[in-house]
């Protein structure tokens, strides 16, 4: 089962944020141009939410509002749930499960070094279980 530490090193180490104060309209601009699906907010360098294309689909476009007139802040979920590098990928599940969520800041002290997604979590699970499939069939082929 492999750590958080070890899903961050199998990708692209960027993290995407916004601020809190900027318009939704532009939160939703860089999801699709950077083709995920939710964002940190970040402000003087600390993590204070996340904003998710959930969040614009529940607060701004049902409830009739304007992207380009509602702050980020307005629609985030302030109470983000993180993890650190020593969780493993089952731990992370539970959480992802329980939670209904989809992304997980990896958090250490004050410093976010990376988000882990339903996805990832998904393929580590799939690579971990072929992995486990192959030595069981080796074991029984011998």
């Amino acid at each position: 089962m492999r750590t958080v530490r070890q899903l961050l090193e199998a990708k692209t180490p960027e993290v995407f944020a916004i601020g809190p104060n900027a318009p939704v309209y532009e939160a939703i601009g860089l999801m699709a141009d950077k083709r995920i699906g939710a964002l940190l907010v970040m402000e003087a360098g600390k993590l204070v939410g996340i904003v998710s294309e959930r969040d614009y689909a529940r607060k701004i476009v049902l409830q009739g509002r304007s992207s380009k007139d509602t702050p980020v802040r307005d629609i985030m979920t302030p109470q983000v749930v993180s993890v650190g590098l020593d969780h493993n990928s089952d731990q992370c599940m539970q959480i992802v499960t329980e939670r209904r969520i989809r992304h997980l800041p990896v958090v250490e002290g004050n410093a976010v070094l990376g988000v882990v997604s339903i996805g990832d979590l998904v393929k580590a699970v799939i690579e971990d279980q072929q992995v486990e499939l192959e030595q069981l069939q080796r074991y029984i082929a011998s």
